[in-house]
């Protein structure tokens, strides 16, 4: 016998994920996760820590004149942030 009600098994996986609250901070690890992707090789290299708090993402930069280069450029980074996990996670980004 077969069942009609089938379901895909991301749905339900996402949906036991949002039940327990968890699906925030699995979101917020791929996007950290995802900064050395969005981010370049190039500046992926000179960064030393990456976290989110409140909304917003911080980025520990080793080097004074790309950290003010990036700054320049924040909001573009956080809309590719955003993309690549697929919802809005962080709303600013910080450079330290």
């Amino acid at each position: 016998m077969f069942r009609k009600d089938v379901q895909i098994i991301k749905d339900i996986i996402l949906r036991n994920l949002r039940m327990n609250g968890l699906e925030t901070p699995l979101l917020q690890k791929r996007l950290v996760e995802s900064w050395p992707q969005v981010a370049g090789p190039v500046i992926a290299r000179y960064t030393t820590d990456v976290c989110i708090r409140n909304q917003t993402l911080f980025v520990s930069m080793t080097n004074p004149a790309l950290r003010a280069d990036l700054s320049m450029r924040k909001q573009e980074l956080v809309e590719k942030l955003n993309q690549t996990v697929g919802s809005r996670i962080i709303v600013d980004i910080r450079f330290c």
